[in-house]
């Protein structure tokens, strides 16, 4: 399995985060847009997702949930700007325990040869402090584990 590089850079909005896998682009875009495919990568492994709606098209939106097993519920939604198949889609992402607090993120999914796929997705916020509360929320970890369930989920078909 390849691992996942997250970019914070200090005095920018973004956050860059790559990842190749060991898969064909069609099966990693599948992962992104499928509900029945979310649920088993997307978020913590500690919480169950659940996927209250996905139209992944251009104006379509989305929305999820994290469930703990002590009935904690964490909401996420957002909108579709672009969904171009297989190799490209435009969202924003906004966690629903702080609304207002959106980001606009690009995920690019690129054939490298030899049937892998490698995907950038780039997250840009309204400004740094928000970038950076980010950060600090642990979502590095919480990035890095959910990439790391896509891996086995995408390479193992």
């Amino acid at each position: 399995m390849g691992e996942t590089e997250i970019v914070v850079e200090p005095g920018r909005q973004d956050i860059v985060m790559t990842r190749v896998f060991d898969a064909p682009r069609g099966a990693v875009f599948r992962a992104l847009t499928d509900p029945d495919l979310l649920t088993r990568w997307w978020g913590p492994g500690e919480f169950e997702t659940v996927v209250d709606h996905m139209d992944a098209r251009p104006g379509g939106s989305w929305r999820m949930r994290h469930r703990s097993g002590r009935g904690e519920e964490y909401a996420f939604h957002g909108v579709f700007h672009d969904v171009a198949a297989p190799e490209r889609m435009v969202q924003t992402f906004e966690f629903e325990g702080a609304p207002g607090h959106v980001s606009l993120e690009t995920a690019v999914l690129e054939e490298v040869g030899g049937g892998r796929t490698r995907y950038v997705a780039t997250s840009v916020f309204p400004s740094t402090a928000e970038r950076d509360a980010m950060v600090g929320s642990g979502m590095e970890e919480g990035a890095r584990e959910s990439m790391d369930r896509l891996a086995a989920l995408v390479e193992s078909t």
